[in-house]
């Protein structure tokens, strides 16, 4: 009933949200006034004469859910148990402890520990598995509703029970809740550390991102000349429209047009250009982005390639073309919706997905071109689908087994297990082979068994061939087969060695040197990162890249 219901209303929500936009449009008005009086008498018939007892408010929740359905996934209702997104969304700070948690296997575990605040003050370490919160028993079924019990108000206090050393050891903490402040960039120095080279690595766009470059450029240029830098937006799923316009404002000329947004009419129509002289105007620039990168990504990152103004390096982006707005509404709810589409600086909306496509609820929409646009340089770039880097490096794990050890989150236990028993040593003293052989052992103490979908197949057509009885050669062949693709899968741990001891060394940098060095670490067997050095380092090849010749 209640999926009809939703459907039922679907459409209603997109009439009265805009209300008003169309004075003097006597038949929209007429329009409006009726469904909503239709609407209001469903509801009430409903919510007083249906077989079953309704919740009417989980049921008019429900309308609202299911009319929103039909525009877009971004545009959505927030009610009052989620307001605090909203200072998360936009100003990047909330009232907590300082962790960030995720689900390890069963376990609900610390992934990240921020510095400064009372989690890491008191001794909480990554790869501590939560089991209470708030006096309430935590699961990996439960988890989305932790954060709300760790989070709360600065200065009250929560307490937070743990399990360490493989559930051997139990401990507790009251830890304070302070204003916790979401660092928009992770990493922002000289790298390699010899070189004129620096590498920033922006993970979300709220409030104080543009700030917190403007103050790291500044600190490094104190320290010496920049040449080049690595801008690394993989990952980063956006933020606010105005923080990517000011991003841009530290590479770009004084007056070089940004981005453009259009909404329904003419009059909706905003550009954004470049307030001032650029910070780094004369380095060198590589811009890291996947499909990962999203929004807010790809405005700086369709803007600056538009300009020629940086090489963009890695693997096609998320394609979110797409710009929202925030109206607060009655009772702490607040509505999140679709305002705009934007468009970079040569014209293109990358938009990926056309949502008004098919869709009867909505009566007018701008196609989204797929046509070619030039850049500044008359390089050609196309709109529709994410933007396409200037030099394609893809990166993803390429063993079947290393996606299986992640999975079950094996390097995330071996590397709590063997921190805790080699705290004394020295990151840079760990040597590869013997952390490789020691992970072969942790292997077998959990009996990893890695089968290939190939084995699956052919365990299933063993089991079939017994069952239906048929020749004992049938069947002595399918064992052989499988034999043969045992070998190539236990094999897969030498082949991926390397792939596989990179996530290790990478995970083990977190324990030991902290979230820096696990960067750093993982920079050495990046090919993202290591590619756009080689990039900066053979001037000709940069050079000819952004002036297409």
């Amino acid at each position: 009933m209640l999926k009809r219901w939703k459907r039922y209303l679907s459409g209603l929500l997109v009439l009265i949200i805009f209300a008003g936009f169309f004075p003097g449009q006597d038949d929209l008005y007429f329009q409006i006034s009726k469904n909503i009086d239709l609407f209001g008498r469903v509801y009430k018939e409903i919510s007083f004469s249906y077989v079953d007892e309704v919740d009417p408010e989980q049921f008019m929740r429900a309308g609202i859910e299911g009319m929103l359905s039909s525009l877009d996934p971004y545009t959505v209702f927030i009610d009052e148990n989620k307001q605090n997104e909203i200072d998360l969304i936009t100003n990047g700070k909330y009232g907590g402890v300082g962790i960030s948690i995720g689900v390890r296997g069963d376990d609900v575990t610390i992934i990240e520990i921020l510095d400064g605040y009372s989690a890491q003050k008191q001794g909480l370490h990554v790869g501590d598995v939560l089991i209470e919160a708030s006096g309430k028993k935590v699961t990996a079924k439960n988890v989305d509703v932790i954060s709300t019990l760790v989070r709360g108000e600065p200065g009250t206090t929560v307490e937070v029970k743990i399990t360490r050393n493989e559930g051997i050891d139990t401990l507790s903490f009251n830890l304070i809740r302070e204003e916790v402040i979401i660092k928009n960039i992770t990493y922002a120095g000289f790298y390699p550390e010899v070189g004129n080279n620096i590498y920033i690595k922006l993970s979300n766009f709220s409030r104080t991102a543009a700030d917190e470059l403007k103050n790291d450029l500044k600190k490094l240029k104190s320290q010496k000349e920049i040449k080049s830098i690595v801008l690394d937006l993989r990952g980063n799923p956006g933020g606010l429209l105005d923080i990517a316009v000011d991003i841009c404002d530290k590479f770009l000329p004084k007056d070089q047009l940004i981005v453009t947004t259009k909404g329904r009419d003419a009059a909706s129509i905003k550009s954004y250009f470049a307030q001032q002289e650029p910070m780094v105007g004369d380095a060198k620039l590589v811009v890291l982005v996947n499909e990962g990168s999203a929004s807010a990504s790809e405005i700086v990152a369709g803007a600056l390639q538009d300009h020629d103004r940086g090489i963009i390096l890695g693997s096609k982006t998320f394609g979110k073309g797409l710009v929202q707005t925030i109206s607060p509404l009655t009772y702490n709810t607040s509505l999140k919706i679709t305002t705009a589409k934007y468009y970079t600086p040569s014209g293109r909306c990358i938009q990926k997905i056309d949502y008004s496509h098919d869709n009867n609820v909505i009566v007018h929409s701008d196609s989204l071109s797929t046509a070619r646009f030039f850049t500044d340089h008359k390089r050609n770039v196309y709109g529709s689908g994410g933007i396409t880097p200037d030099t394609i490096v893809n990166f993803k794990i390429e063993g079947n087994v290393t996606k299986a050890i992640l999975a079950k989150g094996l390097v995330f236990q071996f590397a709590d297990n063997y921190f805790t028993s080699n705290q004394n040593k020295k990151f840079n003293a760990l040597l590869n082979e013997e952390l490789f052989s020691d992970f072969t052992v942790f292997l077998k103490e959990k009996k990893f068994e890695f089968k290939s979908e190939a084995e699956i197949e052919i365990d299933k057509l063993i089991k079939q061939a017994a069952e239906n009885k048929l020749e004992k050669t049938i069947q002595e062949s399918l064992l052989k087969i499988n034999a043969e693709f045992k070998k190539i899968e236990d094999s897969g741990l030498k082949i991926y060695h390397k792939e596989i001891l990179r996530e290790i060394r990478t995970e083990l940098a977190s324990r030991y040197i902290g979230s820096k060095g696990k960067i750093e670490e993982f920079l050495k067997f990046d090919p993202q990162f290591q590619t756009a050095l080689t990039l900066i380092k053979e001037e000709a090849v940069y050079n000819k890249i952004l002036h297409n010749n």
